[in-house]
């Protein structure tokens, strides 16, 4: 079994990655072919369904930056609290783009083999991101 280190350490080079850009080989590198994504809805099957999804954030918000703020590992996962900001350029889950710059928070846990990633959960606040994004209004004041 891997150590809490190595697995930190894996899963800060998946965010190296994610920042670079890069859904080539060091994403083949280090995640399996039949990688599972829990969540969002809609993301193809595999590590392609998750270089697509990739592909498509960094074609919204071609500045997008991700930034680990906490992590904890537990025997074979990993589970971090981010950060990921960008300036929307382009269409993004069916919206068009606003120039808006959005800084959303984002829950992961992430599950790895032999120093691979074979599954994943993500929660992100799209509320907020909806309203950073000017689609709904911020909540009203009580």
């Amino acid at each position: 079994m891997a150590t809490a280190t190595n697995l930190a350490t894996l899963a800060q080079r998946i965010d190296e990655v994610i920042n670079a850009h890069d859904v080539g080989d060091p994403l083949t590198e280090l995640v399996v072919e039949d990688f599972v994504e829990q969540n969002p809805p809609g993301q193809g099957p595999g590590r392609a369904g998750r270089a697509d999804v990739l592909t498509g954030m960094f074609t919204a918000f071609p500045d997008l930056h991700w930034t680990m703020r906490d992590t904890v590992v537990q025997d074979d996962r990993v589970m971090t609290l981010s950060t990921w900001s960008g300036t929307h350029e382009g269409a993004f889950m069916g919206i068009p783009a606003t120039g808006r710059r959005v800084e959303v928070e984002a829950w992961t846990l992430d599950r790895y083999r032999d120093g691979r990633l074979v599954e994943s959960r993500i929660i992100m606040d799209v509320a907020g991101m909806l309203v950073q994004l000017g689609i709904i209004p911020p909540p009203s004041a009580g």
